[in-house]
């Protein structure tokens, strides 16, 4: 555990600007040419975030919570843009976006916790 969570923090920035690139890419995709993929809208919304919030979390460079933030900024201009590029956009989406966020935090404290736990 504390081997993935070393190689997240050192390539936090790579998976950040991936992850961030591949939801603005799904996001903005127009709908007849998205594939069909288990789980609801809003499940995989609350994912995408999260997993675009665990290496910032993980790593805390400085003003990581401002990221944060911008991050919650750009779901809703996502949400904004959507309409423009044949998808809907809704509102709900960016507070599953927010709820991923936040859930990206915790989830990162947690594995904080668990590896000071396993080095003791």
């Amino acid at each position: 555990m504390k081997l993935i969570t070393n190689l997240i923090k050192q390539y936090w920035l790579i998976l950040t600007v991936f992850l961030l690139t591949a939801i603005a890419t799904l996001s903005l995709w127009p709908v007849e040419h998205l594939p069909q993929v288990p789980g609801s809208d809003k499940t995989h919304h609350f994912i995408s975030y999260g997993a675009l919030m665990l290496p910032l979390a993980l790593r805390k460079p400085k003003h990581w919570l401002w990221i944060a933030f911008g991050f919650a900024s750009f779901s809703g201009a996502i949400e904004l843009i959507q309409p423009y590029v044949n998808r809907y956009g809704e509102w709900l989406d960016m507070a599953a976006n927010v709820a991923g966020l936040a859930c990206g935090i915790i989830l990162a404290k947690f594995i904080e916790y668990l590896v000071k736990g396993n080095t003791k």
